[in-house]
C-alpha cells in the first residue's frame, strides 16, 4: 500500500509539472487546443492513479502505461510506435544495420520460438546453431511461452558477454547446449552482387541503412570494372521495407545526376520541411536499368523505384509496391525511450505521393486506378499517386496463390527442409544443386494430413450461409455441390501445377541452410521467372526504350 501511496504521490507532482508546461505552451499558442490537452492529461493521469490504488488485482504499471500508450498510436497510422529501452538495439538495427546479439532470426512455433535464419561468420554461426533448432532456455531459465521479441530481447547485450541456450535439435533425442559470446552483428544492405547473364549485371539491396547508397554505387562499380562489356543492370528492390530517407536520396543518386530532385517532404511543421537533392556524380546515369518491386517494397524502397519511373531512367518489374508515403522522425521521451512518429508526407519529382489511404488489419488495400490522381513523367508518360508504385510491367506473383501461401504459413516447407538436412550432411556448390525429390516433399504432405482451403472456397461458404438465410439454399443446393466437386477436383492438381514454384522454395530454403543469405539468392537468381523476363527486356533495346516513351 505504501508504494500506491507513493505512486500517487508522483503521479499527482506529474500532473502538476505537465499542466504546468502545458500551460506555458497555450500562452504562446491556441489557448483552447492546450487546454484540452491540459484537461485530458490530468483525467488520464487520475484514471491510472485510480485504477493503480483500487483494482481487484495487482497492476503491473510499466504494461497498463505501455498498453494505452500503444492503443493511443496505433489510433494514427501504423507507422507510429513507442520505442522503449528495451526495444532500442532493435531500432539500431533497422537504422543501422548493425546490433549487438548472436546473430539470427527466429519464430514462434508452439510453445516455443524457433532459429529460422542464422548470418554467417555470426556467433549463432560459429558456436554450431542450426535453423530449426527449438529453443528451450536460455541462462538455465526456461523459454517456454516466450514471445519472439522475448526471446530476441534476452539475446541481445553488450559484445563479449557470454549466453548459454538449450536447445532440441530435430534428430537428436537429448537437448543441446550452445554457449556463445555475443558480438556485434552486422547484416550487409547488399548481400550479393553479380552476372546473372553474360552481359547483364544484378545489385541486391534489402535494406536503407547507413551506407546504402555508398555500397550499391561499390557494386556497381565493381560490376562495371569487372565485365567491360556490361550492358545492362537489374537492380532488386523486392522485399525492401525501407529505411533512412537520406539513403534512399543516395541509392538513386547512384543512377541520376547531380543536382536532381529526388524527394520533398512537407507536414504541419512548415520549419521541418525538406527537400532533398541528388549531391554527387552518378556511378552511371545512361546504362539501361531494370528495377524489381513487390508489395513488399515499402518507404524509401518506394521512393526509390518511384523516381527512377518519374524520370524514366529505368523499366520497373514485377507487382505493385506497398504504398508508405509518410515520414517518420524520432523524438527523445526521457528513460532512453523514443517515439517513431510520422512527420510528413513524401512527394517524388512527378509530384505524386504514393501513400496508400484505405488500410484493413493494419495493410494498405488496392486502389484502382479510377480512384487515383495522374501525373507526368519527364518523357510524358502517366504514372499514379497514391496506394503504391505502379510497375510499367505488372507480372503475376505465384508466391501469392493459395496452395503456396499454406506451405509457407504452415510452415510446411521449413520442416521439411529440416527434416532433409537430416540426411543430407553436404551439397554440391549452389551453380550445381537441383532439389529432384518432389515425391518425397508430396509423401511428406500426406504424413502430415496437409490439406488447406482456397479463397473460393471461403466464398462458397459465405454463400451458403447466406442463401439459407435468404431462403434460396434449396432452390441451389445442387448447383453449389456442383461447384465445390469442381474446386476440390481443381486443387488435387495444384501442387503439380504449381512444382515449379514449389521446388524453387524448397531450393531456397535447402541453399539457405548450407551457404546463408548469399546461397539462397544465387539459387533465386537461377529460378527466377522475373529476373529472365528483366534480361529479355534489357537484351532488347527496342522493347526496353518503348516502356520509357510516352
Amino acid at each position: 500500500m505504501k508504494m500506491k501511496r507513493n505512486l500517487s504521490q508522483i503521479l499527482k507532482i506529474s500532473v502538476v509539472a505537465l499542466v504546468g508546461f502545458v500551460g506555458i505552451a497555450a500562452v504562446n499558442t491556441d489557448h483552447g487546443k492546450y487546454f484540452e490537452i491540459s484537461k485530458n492529461i490530468e483525467i488520464f493521469t487520475n484514471l491510472y492513479k485510480e485504477i493503480n490504488t483500487y483494482y481487484v488485482d495487482d497492476i503491473d504499471p510499466a504494461r497498463l502505461m505501455r498498453t494505452g500508450v500503444d492503443a493511443m498510436l496505433e489510433s494514427l497510422d501504423p507507422y507510429t510506435n513507442y520505442i522503449s529501452e528495451s526495444e532500442i538495439e532493435g531500432f539500431r538495427y533497422i537504422t543501422e544495420g548493425k546490433y549487438n546479439g548472436i546473430g539470427a532470426r527466429m519464430n514462434k512455433v508452439g510453445d516455443y520460438v524457433t532459429i529460422t535464419e542464422s548470418f554467417e561468420g555470426c556467433p549463432a554461426q560459429k558456436a554450431g546453431l542450426k535453423v530449426g533448432d527449438v529453443v528451450i532456455s536460455i541462462d538455465g531459465k526456461s523459454a517456454k511461452g516466450k514471445t519472439t521479441d522475448d526471446v530476441s530481447d534476452i539475446l541481445k547485450g553488450f559484445p563479449g558477454t557470454e549466453v548459454a541456450m538449450t536447445v532440441q535439435r530435430p534428430g537428436s533425442k537429448k537437448p543441446l547446449k550452445i554457449t556463445m559470446l555475443r558480438e556485434e552483428v552486422k547484416v550487409p544492405n547488399v548481400p550479393f552482387s553479380g552476372m546473372v547473364s553474360d552481359k547483364i549485371g544484378y545489385v541486391s539491396l534489402s535494406t536503407f541503412t547507413r551506407n546504402a547508397g555508398k555500397n550499391v554505387g561499390d557494386a556497381l562499380k565493381k560490376l562495371k570494372e569487372e565485365h567491360p562489356g556490361m550492358e545492362g543492370v537489374i537492380f532488386d528492390l523486392r522485399g525492401n521495407g525501407g529505411g533512412l530517407l537520406t539513403e534512399a536520396v543516395n541509392v538513386s543518386n547512384v543512377f541520376i545526376p547531380k543536382g536532381e530532385m529526388v524527394v520533398t517532404t512537407k507536414g504541419k511543421v512548415a520549419d521541418w520541411d525538406r527537400s532533398f537533392k541528388t549531391l554527387n556524380k552518378p556511378v552511371d546515369q545512361e546504362i539501361p536499368l531494370v528495377v524489381l518491386i513487390d508489395k513488399g517494397s515499402a518507404s524509401a524502397s518506394e521512393i526509390v523505384s518511384g523516381v527512377l519511373q518519374d524520370l524514366d531512367r529505368g523499366v520497373l518489374i514485377g507487382q505493385r509496391s506497398y504504398g508508405k508515403g509518410l515520414v517518420q522522425n524520432t523524438r527523445d521521451v526521457g528513460y532512453n525511450s523514443r517515439v517513431k512518429l510520422t512527420t510528413a508526407k513524401y512527394y517524388i519529382p512527378s509530384g505524386r505521393c504514393i501513400q496508400g489511404v484505405k488500410y484493413k488489419d493494419g495493410e494498405p488495400l488496392d486502389i484502382p486506378d479510377n480512384e487515383r490522381t495522374p501525373f507526368k513523367t519527364r518523357n510524358g508518360r502517366t504514372v499514379m499517386d497514391g496506394g503504391g508504385v505502379k510497375p510499367d510491367m505488372a507480372l503475376e506473383k505465384t508466391t501469392d496463390l493459395s496452395v503456396i501461401k499454406s506451405l509457407v504459413k504452415k510452415r510446411l516447407i521449413f520442416d521439411y527442409v529440416t527434416q532433409y538436412t537430416l540426411t543430407h550432411p553436404t551439397i554440391p556448390a549452389v551453380k550445381d544443386f537441383t532439389f529432384t525429390d518432389f515425391n518425397g516433399f508430396l509423401q511428406f504432405l500426406e504424413e502430415k494430413n496437409y490439406h488447406y482451403e482456397t479463397d473460393s472456397e471461403r466464398l462458397l461458404e459465405s454463400l451458403k450461409t447466406k442463401s439459407a438465410e435468404e431462403k434460396y439454399f434449396t432452390n441451389i443446393q445442387s448447383e453449389l455441390a456442383a461447384i465445390e466437386n469442381k474446386i476440390l477436383s481443381e486443387k488435387k492438381n495444384d501442387l503439380t501445377k504449381y512444382k515449379s514454384t514449389i521446388v524453387d522454395l524448397i531450393e531456397k530454403d535447402i541453399a539457405s541452410r548450407y551457404y546463408y543469405q548469399k546461397g539462397k539468392i544465387q539459387v533465386a537468381l537461377k529460378n527466377d521467372q522475373e529476373i529472365k523476363e528483366a534480361i529479355n527486356i534489357l537484351g532488347d533495346k527496342g522493347k526496353y526504350n518503348s516502356f520509357l516513351k510516352k
